[in-house]
């Protein structure tokens, strides 16, 4: 077995991690110069810059009028929290789980919540649980991409106009790549250092009338965290969603925020930040079907992510390997990929089967994902001859 020859080309830019994701480009540190540091949060330019970020936000993502948009403290995490803890509760509730966030969202209902009238509706890696089993009588919470899996809901039909529960959606590496139909969520969730590239600590909250409604007649039973509370004196704190955080903001990863919303509209908004990761998931599409040893882990192409395109090595010199084997096999490619220069950070999550991960969202550029096709087929090549060699020594 011949050692193969290193490709000619390397991306511009090797950064393809899912998350801090790779800033927008032609980004630069100048672009920021505007950040109202060390002022307060509260003075009058600082809560302008932050509902400036507010109606960027609902300007490119096409956010309906109907529903508030707010800042909220740590990242997507800390919005879905707030959501879970301000909102279930009031009846029951179906929690959909298909990898590893959905699963978290989960544990967090039944062990942490506790609550008694929850029904876990999962599937394994690569696929989504049968969505029929959903009862829209009940509050559901769901991812709509599987950050970890790169398997999607392909759209929001399965959600009923005429619901009676709430649906909590953490959308978080899908907004500015997928098409979301807000007029069926109402609970959407994401953070700045996804599709966008901008900085972390920061969650989104979006809320349908109904939610606020929720918020307004339903007071848990469990004791809520300050950075959870929305309402004072059974009335939504109308001033988060006006620019009033709960809790002091990074006014530079505003700034940062601001840059990257502005950007998405100089290039066409929406429509053109989908068709960016569109484009990119094509590239490895194409990819896929002419290497052999690689397939998607998502087994439906209809559910197959745009931006966290997970994949595994399907190869039966690998694949009929022990799990632990496999997983050495991908992070020895991973290794020799960033030893090299040309991707970093593209080995499966921790609790994924083992594979590869590479984020395709819009900030990446396409030419970056078509210089590093012929790496991948470089690295597997080259962990094939190790293996090789270690199975003949």
């Amino acid at each position: 077995m011949n050692t193969k020859v290193q490709p000619g080309t390397r991306p511009a830019n090797p950064r393809f991690s899912s998350g801090p994701c790779t800033k927008r480009p032609g980004w630069s540190l100048k672009n920021l110069e505007n950040a109202t540091l060390g002022r307060s949060h509260r003075a009058a330019e600082g809560k302008a810059r932050l509902k400036q970020a507010i109606d960027l936000t609902r300007e490119v993502l096409q956010v309906p009028d109907t529903h508030r948009i707010g800042i909220v403290p740590a990242s997507d995490t800390g919005a879905v929290e707030m959501a879970m803890w301000s909102l279930l509760g009031e009846r029951g509730v179906d929690l959909l789980a298909w990898e590893s966030f959905g699963a978290g969202w989960v544990s967090d209902a039944l062990k942490q919540l506790k609550l008694d009238d929850a029904r876990e509706i999962s599937a394994p890696y690569g696929q989504l649980p049968d969505l029929a089993q959903v009862d829209f009588d009940r509050d559901v919470v769901f991812t709509w991409n599987g950050t970890t899996s790169g398997v999607r809901v392909p759209n929001a039909d399965f959600i009923p106009a005429d619901r009676k529960g709430l649906t909590i959606c953490d959308a978080t590496s899908a907004v500015f790549a997928q098409q979301l139909d807000f007029e069926k969520l109402d609970v959407v969730t994401f953070s700045w250092q996804k599709v966008l590239g901008g900085e972390a600590a920061h969650g989104m909250l979006i809320l349908s009338p109904r939610a606020v409604e929720r918020l307004e007649t339903y007071t848990p039973v469990w004791p809520l965290p300050k950075i959870f509370r929305l309402t004072k004196g059974g009335k939504l704190i109308e001033g988060i969603f006006e620019g009033a955080t709960i809790n002091t903001p990074s006014m530079l990863c505003v700034e940062d925020y601001i840059d990257a919303l502005n950007w998405s509209k100089s290039i066409g908004g929406l429509d053109a930040l989908i068709a960016r990761a569109n484009k990119n998931l094509g590239v490895i599409e194409k990819f896929v079907t002419g290497a052999g040893w690689i397939d998607f882990l998502a087994e439906k192409a209809e559910t197959r992510s745009n931006t966290s395109v997970c994949l595994s090595i399907v190869d039966e010199r690998v694949a009929s390997l022990e799990d632990a084997d496999q997983a050495a096999f991908a992070k020895g490619m991973t290794k020799l990929l960033e030893n090299e220069g040309v991707a970093l950070d593209i080995g499966a999550y921790r609790d994924a089967p083992p594979g590869l991960r590479i984020w395709t969202g819009a900030t990446v550029e396409q030419s970056d994902l078509e210089a590093l096709m012929p790496w991948l087929e470089w690295a597997f090549e080259t962990q094939l001859q190790s293996l090789h060699n270690d199975q003949a020594a």
